[in-house]
């Protein structure tokens, strides 16, 4: 008889009433409408971090190349084939290159230098304006997340107060389902919201040091551009820089004046 009663409690599944789903169905349209933005906003903002992640390390690798190689080329044009075609580096010296062939239509030099800088300085805020492209929708969603998560708590609690007045008492059965969702719908605001703040903010840092490197590279390629090739960066890779260290280091001591 007990094995049976055990069997039997075994047989017998227990429906939860209060869980998620439930207290989504039970919120209709309005709640799967609102739950579903929200899966935009995180999914969207998470797209948005990781290609903008891929296109600033991009960015940030090729720099290596420009320090190491780019430089050491006797002419801009043979450094630029060193370069990848589709950088942003490559594209700051064809835009040099292409200021620099109608440099000598300027008669004045002043205005020579100032086209070659404008020029140069529109490439450089065409990349930036590149890399800044989808912050404006995290930024967007990490302002507005909560508040489509509270729209979905106030219909929660409304619904809940309606179906206390229905029923004419607070019964834990009659607003359970209201207040669930009602407190699941700010759950949810708020972890999309806090990502998307989150990748903004680093975004925009990587973003910053970025635009602090091309415009760096900027002023050098126009000393160099205006010099005629004469005025290059100072250039040396790590195991330059050991080498020097280490002949720093075995190079005889000079002999010490003789004392009059």
């Amino acid at each position: 008889m007990f094995i049976e009663l055990l069997a039997a409690a075994s047989n017998t599944e227990v429906k939860n009433q209060f869980g998620f789903w439930e207290a989504m169905n039970q919120g209709g349209v309005i709640a799967w409408s609102i739950f579903g933005t929200l899966v935009i906003m995180s999914v969207g903002s998470f797209y948005i971090l990781i290609t903008k992640w891929l296109e600033q390390q991009k960015i940030m690798n090729q720099y290596k190349g420009v320090r190491t190689q780019f430089w050491r080329a006797s002419s801009l044009r043979e450094g630029a084939g060193k370069l990848d075609k589709n950088s942003a580096w490559r594209q700051l010296v064809d835009d040099g290159l292409t200021a620099e062939e109608s440099h000598g239509k300027m008669v004045d030099s002043l205005e020579a230098h100032d086209w070659l800088h404008g020029s140069l300085a529109r490439s450089e805020a065409s990349i930036n304006a590149k890399l800044a492209g989808g912050l404006p929708f995290l930024a967007t969603v990490g302002a507005t997340a909560p508040f489509v998560g509270l729209l979905g708590t106030v219909i929660g609690i409304y619904r809940a107060l309606i179906n206390i007045g229905l029923a004419g008492s607070a019964s834990i059965d009659k607003v359970a389902g209201p207040v669930g969702e009602a407190l699941i719908m700010t759950a949810i605001g708020l972890l999309v919201a806090v990502p998307a703040v989150l990748a903004y903010n680093w975004l925009q840092a990587r973003n910053k040091r970025i635009a602090e490197l091309l415009s760096g590279f900027s002023t050098d390629l126009l000393a160099n551009i205006n010099s005629k090739g004469a005025v290059k960066p100072a250039v040396m890779t790590a195991p330059s820089t050991q080498q020097a260290a280490k002949a720093a280091a075995t190079a005889p001591a000079k002999p010490a004046a003789p004392r009059p």
